[in-house]
């Protein structure tokens, strides 16, 4: 894949390839669906994804910028994997910002001259989002791009709700723990990414050495223990995962501990992603220290059993 950066590198994309403009955090399969219509209208051609990096509201409302499904790597990964040759990363700058969607619409069909431009239903562009779908569709009629417009994605969530597959129905399903519907929306187990610090070091003490994880601006999921998998050094391997503040201890600091089923090693310093499978249970305080251990093997049972079967599959 190609990286291409700013309006720029927006302008540099070959006349007549098949294109999408859009966030796409997450890489959902609404995205997914509009990726491969992309690939099929190129017939081989020159493919692109345009996007920002990081996202305008870090500029426009800072503070208020939603969590990332996916880390700046994980995105490029999946949309390269869908088949898309040049990734174009707008920086949220006041000018770029700026441009009115009929100015960035003349961008468009004057300097990049694609043939195809496919968007789904809720797609909004330029300064205050005061381009549509439907205004693309119509400033685009009597010229050589051709719109696409792409239905919603619905899914079928486990406990048989119908959803429209967004990033932010993604949230807010991971917002609540809900990872395995959260994997239907994603079409994937939820990846979290996060570089391993130093942590207190209890779990050492008593038998279940952790991993402790910062994970960036990445979206945590919900204070519970999960089970998962994860990769070292071409290696997978059961992960118990812990998310919350340890309340046994009366520990306030907020923690995200992995326990690798199997592994002794040392991962300080490196990066780690956690494939997130399942819910297994809320954070509680324990009684006593013999009653947590007692809960963490069966934890560590249940994990190892549920990571065996991820692996399998």
């Amino acid at each position: 894949m190609l990286d291409l950066q700013g309006l720029a590198g927006l302008r540099s994309l070959p006349a007549g390839c098949a294109m999408t403009i859009g966030n796409y955090d997450g890489v959902h399969v609404g995205h997914q669906a509009i990726l491969a219509e992309v690939r099929r209208l190129a017939g081989g051609g020159p493919t692109a994804l345009v996007t920002f990096e990081p996202h305008p509201l870090t500029v426009l409302r800072p503070g208020h910028a939603p969590p990332r499904l996916t880390t700046v790597a994980q995105r490029r990964e999946l949309v390269e994997r869908a088949g898309i040759m040049h990734l174009v990363a707008l920086t949220p700058t006041p000018d770029t910002l700026g441009l009115t969607a009929m100015e960035f619409w003349h961008i468009l069909r004057d300097d990049v001259g694609p043939a195809h431009v496919v968007e789904g239903e809720s797609f909004n562009f330029g300064k205050d989002r005061g381009g549509t779908i439907e205004r693309l569709i119509e400033w685009s009629a009597d010229t050589s791009v051709r719109v696409h417009r792409t239905p919603s994605r619905e899914c079928v969530l486990n406990d048989r709700t119908i959803v429209n597959v967004s990033s932010s129905i993604t949230r807010w399903l991971l917002g609540y723990g809900r990872v395995e519907d959260a994997a239907i929306c994603l079409g994937r187990p939820y990846e979290l990414v996060g570089t391993v610090i130093r942590g207190f070091q209890r779990g050492r003490t008593i038998g279940v050495p952790t991993a402790n994880l910062e994970c960036g601006d990445q979206l945590v999921p919900a204070d519970g223990v999960y089970a998962g998998t994860c990769e070292v050094d071409g290696q997978a391997y059961p992960v118990a995962l812990s998310i919350g503040t340890t309340p046994t201890f009366s520990q306030r600091r907020y923690q995200v501990e992995a326990h690798l089923v199997g592994y002794s090693g040392d991962l300080y310093g490196r990066e780690i992603r956690l494939r997130i499978t399942r819910w297994l249970r809320d954070q509680w305080k324990f009684p006593s220290l013999d009653s947590l251990k007692s809960q963490l093997a069966r934890d560590i049972e249940t994990a190892a059993v549920e990571g065996l079967g991820g692996l399998v599959a």
